[in-house]
């Protein structure tokens, strides 16, 4: 491929939305905190389905039980074996994922984890190859969490994609070490350096396996950095990539659009079929656009502009936009998950060639987002008392809002 995706002729940057409509949000979602530590295991309920899945993280240990791993980063890559218990849909919307609001929780109307067991290298191997060997193709489904996720985030919101799309692959989650906070950008963006060559080395040992005969690839959000870097390593190290990795979906993907050109290029002529979720009112990849000096993201572009419509097309990558759809979280970012039809249309993808976050904010991270880049610029946490009225509301806020204080003032830092 020549041709780069260029980042001349773009739209506007949406903008946030105005205080009296965050406070209003705020408000309506004042009891929507939910438990930690959903992961401890239950009894399974004959009414509900399971999703059973192989875990790969840099994730450090967590130290509080039902949580498994935490935020910080591991020195090499840890396995797990888990399953996920979901109830009945006539108890839950398609694109839903059903937190419980107490613990234990129950799996007959909420998510539930009937087994969690963190597992050698050797046994993650033996697991994979008996799960390709029942399955109708022996084909794997890898997926990448975006920005802002906890451990519990990327595995419910998984199982979630797995059983709502119909998706007949062996599951795969591949984990990396995001704080789950919104002011830790950085941080998680330097966890997905630091996990491309555990990535890669799964895509490798995939590539290997002669059980395994097809990979497909579903990343979101800034996980769509993590998973193009990894597939681009393993093209220059193979000169090239292997036939039998199919389908990448880029949802919602935090990446800088002439990055993408770059990276596309350096895979080569071979290389899997490529279907972009866009969504022109993704407030999430707005912000991120201003970090990152004002550049278009991938996620946010408008497919039917020039120069994007001809190189999109001259590339080869299916585009579906998704900025009509009315799904997702209030960042208009978890769309290609939550939408029925979407999720639909992945397992429809998957099934034919053989949205991505839970996002996890408090409300009163918008204000937090707004006020602590004056916050760390002065190195105090004065910027941040804005912020007080939606962490005493709010759960996720709250959580995040210590979070924020500490990077300020260190854990000792009498703020309370």
């Amino acid at each position: 491929m020549a041709r780069h995706l260029t980042r001349n002729a773009r739209g506007g940057v949406p903008s946030w939305p105005s205080l009296p409509c965050v406070l209003c949000l705020m408000l309506l979602s004042a009891c929507a905190g939910r438990p930690t530590g959903v992961l401890e295991p239950v009894a399974a309920n004959p009414s509900a389905t399971q999703v059973e899945m192989l875990v790969t993280t840099t994730r450090g240990r967590a130290e509080k039980p039902g949580e498994m791993f935490s935020g910080e980063r591991a020195l090499s890559p840890t396995f797990a074996d888990i399953t996920v218990s979901i109830p009945s849909d006539t108890i839950r919307k398609a694109g839903e994922v059903a937190w419980p609001r107490k613990l234990p929780p129950n799996p007959e109307t909420d998510f539930a984890t009937l087994k969690a067991e963190e597992i050698d290298r050797g046994a993650a191997e033996k697991w994979l190859n008996s799960q390709v060997r029942k399955s109708p193709d022996g084909s794997v489904l890898v997926f990448i969490h975006g920005f802002n996720n906890h451990f519990e985030d990327a595995v419910f919101r998984f199982a979630q994609i797995v059983h709502d799309s119909g998706a007949r692959s062996v599951p795969v989650l591949a984990t990396w070490p995001s704080r789950g906070s919104l002011l830790a950008y950085g941080y998680d963006r330097e966890s997905t350096n630091y996990t491309r060559n555990a990535v890669e080395r799964l895509f490798q040992y995939l590539a290997r396996d002669p059980e395994v005969k097809e990979v497909s690839i579903l990343a979101h959000s800034m996980g769509n950095w993590l998973a193009l870097e990894s597939l681009r390593q393993m093209a220059i190290r193979n000169d090239g990539l292997p036939a039998k990795f199919r389908n990448v979906m880029l949802a919602a993907p935090d990446v800088d659009v002439d990055v993408f050109g770059s990276q596309i290029a350096d895979m080569g002529k071979q290389r899997p079929r490529f279907t972009l979720f866009v969504s022109r009112d993704d407030r999430a990849l707005a912000v991120s656009r201003r970090v990152w000096g004002n550049v278009s993201r991938l996620g946010a572009i408008d497919p039917e502009q020039s120069p994007y419509k001809e190189e999109l097309a001259a590339n080869g990558i299916t585009v579906v936009d998704l900025t009509k759809i009315k799904a997702g979280d209030n960042l208009h970012h978890t769309k290609f998950a939550e939408s029925p039809e979407i999720v639909r249309l992945i397992g429809s993808r998957l099934s034919s060639g053989q949205t991505l976050t839970d996002s996890r904010l408090g409300l009163g991270d918008h204000i937090v987002a707004a006020t602590a880049g004056a916050a760390h610029s002065v190195g105090t946490a004065a910027g941040l008392v804005v912020a007080a009225p939606a962490a005493l509301v709010d759960q996720n806020t709250r959580r995040n809002y210590v979070h924020h204080v500490e990077s300020l003032a260190g854990p000792s830092g009498g703020v309370k």
